[in-house]
């Protein structure tokens, strides 16, 4: 883990234990009570919607050395880096970037797609807690 994703890490755990992290209008959203999501159905077209993969696709060198434009490479993270921790979606960097908690991290950046919604992350949050293997 690189010493800027530990600090992340850490600073949205200790903000949440005091309630304090701010996505643009509050904290990071729970997770969604919606059950069976599913890469293919849920999370990839949400990235697609969002340009996602205009960055983090299929290109020789994507940023940042990641790709979430299949479930194989979220699953292999960023250059080794896991960005998912099953069952611990507010500490994994998908969720704490797509949430925008820094924004010199938050993703998409300014000019380059339109961030998700409370809703959505909150979905990207379930996803990851129920195992993120389909």
């Amino acid at each position: 883990m690189t010493v800027k994703k530990a600090i992340i890490g850490m600073s949205a755990a200790f903000a949440l234990v005091l309630g304090t992290v701010s996505v643009e209008a509050g904290p990071i959203p729970a997770a969604s009570s919606k059950k069976g999501l599913s890469f293919a159905k849920d999370i990839k077209p949400m990235f697609e919607k969002h340009n996602c993969f205009n960055c983090h696709g299929g290109k020789k060198r994507p940023k940042a050395g990641l790709r979430v434009d299949t479930l194989d490479w979220v699953k292999k993270g960023a250059r080794g880096d896991a960005i998912a921790i099953v069952g611990k979606s507010a500490e994994s960097s998908l969720v704490v970037t797509a949430a925008r908690v820094d924004e010199d991290d938050a993703m998409p950046p300014e000019g380059k797609g339109d961030p998700l919604t409370k809703d959505q992350v909150a979905i990207i949050r379930a996803w990851i807690d129920q195992g993120i293997l389909l």
